[in-house]
Protein backbone atom coordinates (compact mmCIF):
# COMPACT_ATOMS: atom_id res chain seq x y z
CA UNK A 1 0.00 0.00 0.00
CA UNK A 2 2.73 2.37 0.84
CA UNK A 3 4.47 1.58 -2.20
CA UNK A 4 1.46 2.07 -4.17
CA UNK A 5 0.91 5.30 -2.24
CA UNK A 6 3.99 7.00 -3.49
CA UNK A 7 3.55 5.67 -7.58
CA UNK A 8 0.66 7.66 -7.77
CA UNK A 9 1.85 10.78 -5.60
CA UNK A 10 4.78 10.10 -8.31
CA UNK A 11 2.53 10.27 -11.37
CA UNK A 12 0.13 13.10 -10.49
CA UNK A 13 3.11 15.41 -9.54
CA UNK A 14 5.26 14.24 -12.40
CA UNK A 15 5.42 17.86 -14.13
CA UNK A 16 6.92 19.17 -11.18
CA UNK A 17 10.24 16.55 -12.22
CA UNK A 18 11.24 19.34 -14.70
CA UNK A 19 12.00 22.20 -11.94
CA UNK A 20 13.66 19.69 -9.39
CA UNK A 21 16.71 21.11 -11.03
CA UNK A 22 15.97 24.33 -9.89
CA UNK A 23 15.55 23.82 -6.37
CA UNK A 24 18.47 23.25 -3.91
CA UNK A 25 18.86 21.92 -0.45
CA UNK A 26 20.36 24.58 2.26
CA UNK A 27 18.93 27.56 -0.39
CA UNK A 28 14.83 26.68 -0.92
CA UNK A 29 14.53 24.08 1.76
CA UNK A 30 16.47 22.32 4.60
CA UNK A 31 16.45 18.34 5.79
CA UNK A 32 14.99 18.75 9.34
CA UNK A 33 14.49 14.74 10.07
CA UNK A 34 16.43 11.64 8.83
CA UNK A 35 12.79 9.65 8.55
CA UNK A 36 9.46 11.21 6.57
CA UNK A 37 5.88 11.14 7.55
CA UNK A 38 4.15 7.62 6.16
CA UNK A 39 2.39 9.63 4.20
CA UNK A 40 2.56 13.03 2.08
CA UNK A 41 1.75 15.60 4.13
CA UNK A 42 1.83 19.31 3.96
CA UNK A 43 2.04 21.15 7.80
CA UNK A 44 1.89 25.24 8.01
CA UNK A 45 2.61 26.58 11.61
CA UNK A 46 1.26 30.11 11.42
CA UNK A 47 -0.69 32.87 13.30
CA UNK A 48 -3.59 35.20 12.58
CA UNK A 49 -1.59 37.81 13.99
CA UNK A 50 1.21 37.37 11.34
CA UNK A 51 1.43 39.73 8.70
CA UNK A 52 3.29 37.48 6.41
CA UNK A 53 1.32 34.35 6.96
CA UNK A 54 -2.09 37.01 6.14
CA UNK A 55 0.34 37.66 2.92
CA UNK A 56 0.88 34.02 2.33
CA UNK A 57 -2.93 32.79 2.44
CA UNK A 58 -4.12 32.79 -0.52
CA UNK A 59 -1.23 30.89 -1.31
CA UNK A 60 -1.90 28.39 0.69
CA UNK A 61 -5.64 27.89 0.05
CA UNK A 62 -5.23 27.89 -3.48
CA UNK A 63 -2.67 25.22 -3.07
CA UNK A 64 -4.93 23.13 -0.99
CA UNK A 65 -7.24 22.73 -3.37
CA UNK A 66 -4.75 21.89 -5.87
CA UNK A 67 -3.37 18.88 -3.83
CA UNK A 68 -3.03 15.63 -5.30
CA UNK A 69 -6.24 13.47 -3.43
CA UNK A 70 -5.46 11.99 -0.44
CA UNK A 71 -2.97 14.88 0.57
CA UNK A 72 -4.28 17.65 3.13
CA UNK A 73 -2.54 20.53 3.83
CA UNK A 74 -2.85 20.76 7.63
CA UNK A 75 -2.51 24.57 9.53
CA UNK A 76 -0.94 24.52 13.05
CA UNK A 77 -1.73 27.79 14.54
CA UNK A 78 0.75 28.97 17.33
CA UNK A 79 0.72 30.88 20.09
CA UNK A 80 4.22 32.61 20.19
CA UNK A 81 3.35 36.28 18.59
CA UNK A 82 3.63 39.40 21.20
CA UNK A 83 0.27 40.57 19.28
CA UNK A 84 -1.99 38.84 21.68
CA UNK A 85 -1.99 36.85 24.92
CA UNK A 86 -1.36 32.72 24.60
CA UNK A 87 -5.01 32.39 25.69
CA UNK A 88 -6.70 34.83 23.41
CA UNK A 89 -3.99 33.27 20.75
CA UNK A 90 -5.11 29.44 22.22
CA UNK A 91 -9.13 30.44 21.53
CA UNK A 92 -8.49 31.50 17.76
CA UNK A 93 -6.73 28.00 17.10
CA UNK A 94 -9.73 25.86 18.96
CA UNK A 95 -12.02 28.34 16.86
CA UNK A 96 -9.97 27.56 13.73
CA UNK A 97 -10.88 23.96 14.35
CA UNK A 98 -14.28 24.45 15.08
CA UNK A 99 -14.57 26.01 11.50
CA UNK A 100 -12.85 23.30 9.71
CA UNK A 101 -14.90 20.80 11.24
CA UNK A 102 -17.64 22.53 10.33
CA UNK A 103 -16.35 22.85 6.82
CA UNK A 104 -15.97 26.52 7.06
CA UNK A 105 -12.07 26.59 7.75
CA UNK A 106 -10.70 28.53 4.84
CA UNK A 107 -14.23 31.03 5.05
CA UNK A 108 -13.35 31.50 9.06
CA UNK A 109 -9.18 31.79 8.43
CA UNK A 110 -10.12 34.43 6.20
CA UNK A 111 -12.56 36.44 8.08
CA UNK A 112 -10.28 36.02 11.34
CA UNK A 113 -6.94 37.88 8.84
CA UNK A 114 -9.08 39.89 7.65
CA UNK A 115 -10.73 41.19 10.97
CA UNK A 116 -6.75 42.09 12.24
CA UNK A 117 -4.63 42.95 8.81
CA UNK A 118 -7.38 45.03 7.22
CA UNK A 119 -10.02 45.66 9.62
CA UNK A 120 -7.43 46.68 11.95
CA UNK A 121 -9.65 45.20 14.69
CA UNK A 122 -8.53 43.32 18.27
CA UNK A 123 -9.57 40.21 19.59
CA UNK A 124 -10.05 41.48 23.57
CA UNK A 125 -11.90 38.42 24.25
CA UNK A 126 -13.23 35.13 23.41
CA UNK A 127 -16.54 36.47 22.77
CA UNK A 128 -14.91 38.87 20.18
CA UNK A 129 -13.81 35.54 18.04
CA UNK A 130 -16.76 33.74 18.38
CA UNK A 131 -18.31 36.52 16.89
CA UNK A 132 -16.44 36.66 13.58
CA UNK A 133 -17.56 32.75 13.74
CA UNK A 134 -20.86 32.85 13.69
CA UNK A 135 -20.87 36.31 10.94
CA UNK A 136 -19.38 33.29 8.69
CA UNK A 137 -22.46 31.65 9.37
CA UNK A 138 -21.47 29.02 12.36
CA UNK A 139 -24.83 28.65 14.70
CA UNK A 140 -23.82 30.37 17.74
CA UNK A 141 -25.28 26.90 19.73
CA UNK A 142 -23.77 24.77 17.42
CA UNK A 143 -20.00 27.04 18.24
CA UNK A 144 -20.57 26.86 21.73
CA UNK A 145 -20.86 23.12 22.14
CA UNK A 146 -17.84 22.35 19.55
CA UNK A 147 -15.26 24.64 20.95
CA UNK A 148 -15.47 22.73 24.31
CA UNK A 149 -15.37 19.44 22.59
CA UNK A 150 -12.72 16.53 23.20
CA UNK A 151 -12.74 16.69 19.81
CA UNK A 152 -11.02 20.12 19.48
CA UNK A 153 -9.24 20.02 22.85
CA UNK A 154 -7.34 17.31 21.11
CA UNK A 155 -6.62 19.44 17.85
CA UNK A 156 -5.59 22.09 19.89
CA UNK A 157 -3.33 20.47 22.33
CA UNK A 158 -1.93 18.55 19.38
CA UNK A 159 -1.04 21.70 17.45
CA UNK A 160 0.51 23.23 21.11
CA UNK A 161 2.81 19.38 21.21
CA UNK A 162 3.82 19.77 17.58
CA UNK A 163 5.00 24.01 17.94
CA UNK A 164 6.81 23.07 21.20
CA UNK A 165 8.70 20.03 19.03
CA UNK A 166 9.76 22.10 16.88
CA UNK A 167 10.61 24.95 18.69
CA UNK A 168 12.95 23.07 21.43
CA UNK A 169 14.79 21.95 18.48
CA UNK A 170 15.00 25.32 16.76
CA UNK A 171 13.03 24.14 13.46
CA UNK A 172 10.29 26.47 14.15
CA UNK A 173 11.70 29.87 15.14
CA UNK A 174 8.58 32.36 13.18
CA UNK A 175 5.69 32.16 10.83
CA UNK A 176 5.10 30.75 8.41
CA UNK A 177 6.90 27.73 8.14
CA UNK A 178 5.82 25.02 6.23
CA UNK A 179 6.72 21.60 6.39
CA UNK A 180 6.44 18.82 4.18
CA UNK A 181 6.04 15.36 5.05
CA UNK A 182 7.37 15.64 7.93
CA UNK A 183 11.32 16.40 6.66
CA UNK A 184 11.83 19.30 4.61
CA UNK A 185 11.27 23.15 5.80
CA UNK A 186 10.78 25.30 3.27
CA UNK A 187 13.02 28.30 3.15
CA UNK A 188 10.95 30.98 1.96
CA UNK A 189 13.12 33.71 1.59
CA UNK A 190 14.84 31.59 -1.08
CA UNK A 191 11.64 32.11 -3.69
CA UNK A 192 11.99 34.42 -6.50
CA UNK A 193 9.88 37.79 -5.25
CA UNK A 194 8.85 37.82 -9.40
CA UNK A 195 7.50 34.34 -9.58
CA UNK A 196 6.82 32.93 -5.52
CA UNK A 197 3.09 31.95 -6.19
CA UNK A 198 4.33 29.39 -8.88
CA UNK A 199 7.42 28.53 -7.40
CA UNK A 200 5.97 27.90 -3.75
CA UNK A 201 3.16 25.86 -5.39
CA UNK A 202 6.15 23.76 -7.23
CA UNK A 203 8.63 24.01 -4.65
CA UNK A 204 5.63 22.02 -1.81
CA UNK A 205 5.10 19.74 -5.14
CA UNK A 206 8.27 18.72 -5.28
CA UNK A 207 9.06 17.99 -2.15
CA UNK A 208 6.10 15.70 -1.83
CA UNK A 209 7.78 13.40 -3.96
CA UNK A 210 10.65 13.05 -2.23
CA UNK A 211 11.52 10.08 -0.08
Amino acid sequence: MKKLTALLVGALLLPVAVFAAQFEEGKHYEVISEQATTKPEVKEFFSFYCPACFGYEPKVQALAKQLPAGIELKKVHVDFLQHASPEIQATLAKAYLVAKNLGKGDQVASAFFNHIHVDRKTFANDDDIKAVAVAQGIDADTYDKAIKSFTVAGGAKQMKKEQDALSSRRVLTGVPTFIVNGKYKILNQGLSRENQDEEFKQLVNFLLTQS
